[in-house]
C-alpha cells in the first residue's frame, strides 16, 4: 500500500521493490503470494468494505443487501484516489485484471447467482428470466452510478431503488381470475 500510496505505477511494482519496502526477504513475500498479482489482489481485498453476510429472508432482501455492498465499495473508491489510481492501472494488465476477476469479481457473480436461483426456486422470479442477464441488470445499474458516474448520487436507499424498480419486471405477475 506505501507504495501505491506514493504513486509507484504497477508496471514498476516488482516482488523485489515490495519486498525491500518491507523490509523483508523476497522468500518471505513468496511463502504468502505466488506472483505480484496474487499480492496485489490480496491488497486490494483488503482496502475494500468485507463481503456482506446475507439475511436470507428473502431474494429482494439479499439483493439489496448486496447492491449496499457495492454502493458502499463505490463510496470507498470514490473516497480514496489510490484505489480509483489503482483500479485505473488495473485494467491496464491483463494478468492482474484476469487475478482479480478470479479471486474477487467471480465469487461475487456466484453470489448473486445463486440468490437469484433461489428467488426463482421459490416463486418470487419467473421461471423464464435469463438469470445471467438479471444479475448484470442488478449489479450494472449500481457499477453505473458508482464507477461510470462519479458524481452520480448514491443515496442510501439507492440499492433498495434499484432492487425495486428492477424486481417490478422480472416478478411472476399474479394470474387473478374474475
Amino acid at each position: 500500500m506505501q507504495l501505491l500510496e506514493d504513486g509507484v505505477p504497477l508496471a514498476e511494482l516488482s516482488i523485489e521493490r515490495i519486498a525491500r519496502t518491507a523490509g523483508v526477504g523476497k522468500a518471505t513475500i513468496y511463502r504468502r503470494w505466488s506472483g505480484k498479482e496474487e499480492l496485489f489482489v490480496d491488497v486490494l481485498r483488503t482496502a475494500e468494505p468485507p463481503d456482506p453476510e446475507l439475511p436470507g429472508t428473502s431474494m429482494r432482501d439479499d439483493l439489496i443487501v448486496i447492491l449496499e455492498s457495492l454502493r458502499q465499495r463505490g463510496l470507498v473508491s470514490r473516497s480514496s484516489a489510490i484505489l480509483h489510481n489503482v483500479y485505473v492501472q488495473m485494467k491496464t494488465s491483463p494478468r492482474i485484471w484476469a487475478a482479480y476477476h478470479a479471486g474477487v469479481v467471480a465469487p461475487r457473480r456466484v453470489l448473486m447467482l445463486d440468490v437469484l436461483r433461489r428467488g426463482q426456486r421459490d416463486g418470487e422470479l419467473r421461471p423464464d428470466i435469463d438469470l445471467d442477464l438479471a444479475n448484470d441488470m442488478f449489479v450494472g445499474a449500481m457499477l453505473v452510478r458508482t464507477v461510470m458516474r462519479p458524481d452520480g448520487d448514491l443515496p442510501e436507499d439507492l440499492a433498495e431503488h434499484i432492487v425495486d424498480i428492477t424486481l417490478e419486471g422480472l416478478r411472476p405477475v399474479s394470474s387473478t381470475v374474475s
